[in-house]
């Protein structure tokens, strides 16, 4: 089958053929039919997360946000079957542990992420191996499209989880949302969705035109203002009630604290950067004296999607507004290429392999 391999950071992935995977007694194989290019792809690529221990080596397979369709199952497996079509969480728990056991498999013992380690190989490719099928492939409602679907193995459902599961969003509260890449644009779309005002923060306005079509009630562009959190402030009359990182550099991490009002909950969702290691100054006297909350957010129990799945029903959520547009696996490396420089929108998806 093909796929895309990474042979050296920041380099093009290698396009080429390598072994079909087999599903093994409790996995399953599935064909893709969409896969999104995350951010955290990007990170990846440049050999981020070596803090983490997550960095991936020479020879791995990228991809994270599949949607597909099952095409062999493992002997022992019961929950999904040929023929389904599913989605998959970047974080793969092994549905065993005390996390797994309590409906918390994003954050298992022994997490494995898709695409970022060998022994997960990822979804750049036409068919991808899921462990564990019973805990970690999660089927889609009938007559969903894989592409509006594949947003949901990462970058949808990190959003979702931060705001309706981790922080405290009520009818009418300020939320703030620094950087709006795909899991930002997600965010202001869930935010909305949830009953708050949102306040979209970027760099490029293209972005904040799309955030305000995704429910932004308010836009700060931050490359027009001396002072991102005192203009956030000014919005909301004293500061959000919830406020995300959704970038994961240390400008973004201290904005979104420095935005909130006394008691207001700092959701980080997004990751850092080699130029933060994992390692970011706060102002903590500050959070003393406002009780401000320093919530992280990983992913989103599999076991919480059929959330997502009513809301979407019930035409409240819709992935796909965040889908920018479609490519092939061969336009890989330059959609993460255009990352390095922040040029990318939504949610990029390739649709054929």
């Amino acid at each position: 089958m093909r796929a895309a391999v990474l042979e050296e950071y920041g380099e093009p992935l290698d396009i080429r053929d390598v072994d079909a995977p087999d599903p093994g007694p409790e996995g399953a194989v599935v064909e893709l039919d969409a896969c999104g290019i995350c951010r955290s792809d990007w990170h990846g690529w440049q050999g981020d997360w070596d803090w983490l221990g997550i960095q991936p080596q020479p020879g791995q397979i990228l991809g994270h946000e599949p949607a597909g369709t099952v095409v062999a199952v493992g002997d022992e497996v019961e929950n999904v079957a040929e023929g389904d079509q599913v989605t998959v969480p970047f974080n793969l728990g092994d549905g065993t542990c005390p996390q797994c056991r309590t409906g918390h498999g994003n954050v298992c013992e022994n997490v494995r992420p898709l695409g970022f380690v060998e022994s997960v190989p990822g979804a750049f490719a036409e068919q991808l191996r899921v462990p564990t099928a019973d805990q970690n492939a999660v089927q889609l409602p009938d007559g969903v499209s894989p592409v509006d679907m594949a947003g949901l193995g990462c970058r949808f459902m990190t959003s979702f989880h931060a705001l309706a599961h981790r922080a405290d969003v009520g009818g009418g509260d300020w939320v703030a949302v620094h950087g709006c890449g795909g899991v930002g644009l997600s965010a202001v779309h869930i935010a909305s969705a949830l009953g708050g005002n949102v306040v979209a923060v970027d760099l490029e306005d293209e972005k904040l035109d799309k955030a305000t079509e995704l429910g932004a009630s308010e836009t700060v562009n931050a490359s027009e203002v001396e002072d991102v959190p005192g203009e956030v402030k000014a919005i909301t009359n004293g500061g959000a009630a919830v406020s995300v990182d959704a970038l994961g550099i240390a400008t973004t991490c201290r904005n979104s604290v420095l935005s909130l009002a006394t008691h207001g909950q700092h959701i980080q969702v997004g990751l850092s950067t080699q130029d933060e290691g994992g390692m970011v100054e706060l102002p903590t006297d500050l959070m003393v004296m406002q009780e401000i909350e320093f919530i992280g957010s990983l992913g989103m129990p599999p076991t919480d999607y059929d959330e997502i799945f009513r809301m979407v029903g019930d035409g409240k959520l819709d992935p796909s507004a965040v889908v920018s547009g479609t490519v092939s696996l061969d336009d890989v490396s330059d959609q993460l290429e255009a990352m390095s420089d922040f040029g990318t929108m939504g949610i990029p998806v390739i649709d054929s392999f």
